[in-house]
């Protein structure tokens, strides 16, 4: 059985609609289009895309503290309230 965590999956989507651009001076930017300020500077795009997960986490967990309305992305709503599974209930795979 797959553990599968909602969290996980939202963040692998929103990653999945990124934005990368080579700059003029060789360095990368990386930008999430439905997540606003969600962006990223780095000499590499392998290390850009890991200052973006950084600040998409943090964007997101942020977020929910403050109770902003996230985007709903690849059909992930992290705005529901949240279901409460009695303890030792079996999850279903998405």
């Amino acid at each position: 059985m797959v553990t599968r965590y909602v969290l996980s999956d939202y963040v692998e989507c929103a990653l999945a609609q990124a934005v990368y651009d080579k700059l003029e001076d060789g360095t990368f930017a990386g930008r999430i289009p439905h997540c606003p300020g969600v962006a990223a500077f780095a000499d590499t795009l392998r290390a850009c895309e890991e200052e973006l997960r950084s600040a998409l986490e943090d964007w997101i967990l942020l977020g929910l503290k403050l109770g902003h309305r996230l985007p709903v992305i690849g059909g992930i709503d992290l705005n529901e309230d949240p279901r409460r599974e009695p303890v030792g209930a079996v999850c279903e795979s998405v």
